[in-house]
């Protein structure tokens, strides 16, 4: 006699990217297999693909272009069955208004001013970068030491529909930024980026996809200080949107300074490279199986796990 096969149910799992880069920009390459390890099935498209709507999970990591069709995007996330990072994380998180959320909170946090469409600007004295509340990749993005360019920038940003977020510039970035991982609400790994802004009156140099400014990353041991403002940021977040830090599938910290005065310069929590390349081959091994563990965790959260369907 044949005994009962369970009904198992393999999810619909999509890895969304963005026309420009269908598959990511390779630093995910190896995270459909670390998903397969686990008995999970995945694969990549554009976040724009009608096929996205049919999956039963999907999950943002190259959808770079959103800055340009956000309202298209945000409309989007609100149709698929179920988003990592959800929804209202998003919706948050795309709008860099939320550094004043964090600072509120008393996260450390790189001073951030902001200015609507209509808002008269106001420049501080010394150098200041200038850019869009809603940008990513540091699209928009310049460095000013002539306040009137500055005021002009902003106002060409302010033109476009766009609130302007102007910040004094923080020497200490030309050390680099330190990226603080974190997978379902706990520290993975981390990285650090070079500058990626160029001297006042130059423009960042983009990759061919024109989605993002190009990065120098080498691997990073960050000080428990460091760790302890990737900490609080979460917690910050994770109470203004009434959940758990750990429903975040992933979340990406970066600060600039060192232990002695360590602040927050963003928090990203939409579609962030997680930076696997840096790691050598264990570390990287573990970290994607941890990312994978917590695609597990969130499925049956979401109602979704192997036995959810399973006949009585």
């Amino acid at each position: 006699m044949k005994l009962a096969r369970p009904d198992i149910r393999h999810p619909r799992i999509v890895l969304a990217g963005c026309p420009a880069l269908p598959e990511g920009d390779g630093d995910d390459a190896e995270i459909v297999g670390a998903l397969r390890d686990r008995g999970l099935h995945a694969r990549w498209l554009s976040w724009d693909d009608p096929e996205t709507l049919r999956a039963d999970l999907v999950i943002l990591r190259a959808t770079w272009d959103y800055i340009e069709r956000l309202d298209e995007f945000l409309e989007w996330g609100n149709r698929v069955a179920n988003l990592l990072n959800s929804p209202a994380v998003v919706a948050w998180n795309t709008d860099k208004r939320y550094l004043a959320d964090l600072a509120a909170a008393g996260v450390p946090t790189v001073p951030s001013a902001f200015f609507a469409p209509g808002d008269a600007v106001r420049i501080p004295k010394g150098e200041v970068v200038v850019k869009p509340a809603i940008g990513a990749g540091s699209v928009g993005a310049q460095r000013f030491t002539d306040a009137r360019a500055a005021r002009e920038h902003a106002a060409a940003l302010q033109e476009a529909g766009n609130t302007a977020l102007v910040q004094p510039y923080d020497a200490r970035v030309e050390d680099g930024e330190t990226a603080l991982v974190f997978l379902g609400g706990e520290q993975s790994h981390a990285f650090t980026k070079g500058p990626m802004l160029p001297a006042a009156g130059q423009r960042p140099v983009f990759d061919p996809s024109g989605t993002y400014a190009e990065e120098s990353l080498t691997a990073a041991d960050p000080d428990f200080e460091l760790w302890d403002i990737g900490h609080a940021a979460l917690d910050a977040a994770a109470a203004h949107l009434n959940i758990r830090a750990t429903e975040l599938l992933y979340a990406r910290v970066d600060i600039i300074g060192g232990a002695d005065d360590p602040v927050l310069l963003e928090l990203e929590l939409v579609e962030p490279s997680l930076g696997w390349r840096q790691l050598d081959r264990k570390t990287r091994d573990l970290a994607q199986r941890k990312f994978a563990i917590e695609v597990e965790s969130a499925l049956d959260r979401l109602g979704l796990g192997p036995f959810s369907h399973r006949r009585p």
